[in-house]
């Protein structure tokens, strides 16, 4: 047995069957074709070389104020410890099993403790917050057209190696630059394999107040140190 409805919910009912009733009338129309993105960028590539994605990376990156320096396969380790003795580090967050810190592991620096991502972050958040000066990940790869690294998180260097210590260094091979973010995407096949957070980033945290003052480290690391690994020595005076 149906229950009759009061004049206001009559009225609710009849407006209802009426809105359904114009949308179902609607014409459905035609999917407008994708845009022809890949022959886009065909079109505007800058057709550099190696060294031209360098050059055009680096500039990005340091007119942000983050440090860049050339090494090598053979000697980004010393180039680190060297650069951490100068900021005065005392230990450096590392993966909890990587190639990148294995490598530096065996080098055993003498005035730099390497502190591994071994534990949980509900078991040692206050290590990692208040005692760890500085951290190590490895670049995926960079975009040189808008000069911002690209971090892959993993277990083994989750995301917020990169977010909480105050310096960030970042191991980026040169091979690995892209022009733009479409080669990134469709080189490195994003549709297919994208991590809970890609992370892309483009220098040291900063932020400003409505004075416009400019404060870095209020959000993330105040300091990002690019180490570029060429494949070979990068000789004096050459771009890549």
């Amino acid at each position: 047995m149906s229950a009759t409805l009061n004049p206001t919910q009559a009225a609710e009912a009849g407006a209802r069957s009426s809105i359904l009733a114009r949308l179902r009338a609607t014409a459905i129309p035609e999917a407008l074709p994708l845009p022809g993105v890949k022959a886009w960028f065909d079109a505007h590539q800058r057709h550099e070389d190696s060294a031209q994605r360098v050059a055009r990376l680096r500039a990005a990156l340091e007119a942000v104020k983050t440090e860049v320096h050339d090494t090598t396969a053979a000697d980004w380790p010393e180039l680190l410890v060297r650069l951490a003795a100068a900021k005065g580090l005392r230990n450096l967050l590392i993966g909890a099993d990587t190639p990148h810190g294995a490598e530096l592991e065996s080098r055993q620096p003498a005035n730099l403790e390497l502190k591994r991502y071994a534990e949980s972050i509900d078991s040692w958040r206050d290590v990692l917050f208040d005692e760890v000066d500085a951290s190590l990940t490895l670049a995926k790869s960079a975009i040189a057209e808008i000069g911002s690294l690209i971090l892959w998180p993993t277990p083994a260097e989750p995301r917020l190696m990169s977010l909480v210590p105050s310096v960030h260094f970042v191991l980026l091979d040169v091979a690995t630059i892209h022009a733009d973010l479409h080669s990134a995407i469709t080189t490195e096949d994003w549709k297919d394999s994208l991590p809970t957070n890609a992370l892309l980033i483009c220098g040291p945290s900063k932020t400003a107040d409505i004075q416009q003052t400019l404060a870095y480290g209020a959000h993330g690391p105040r300091e990002l140190v690019v180490l570029l690994r060429h494949a070979q020595a990068v000789k004096p005076g050459a771009a890549a």
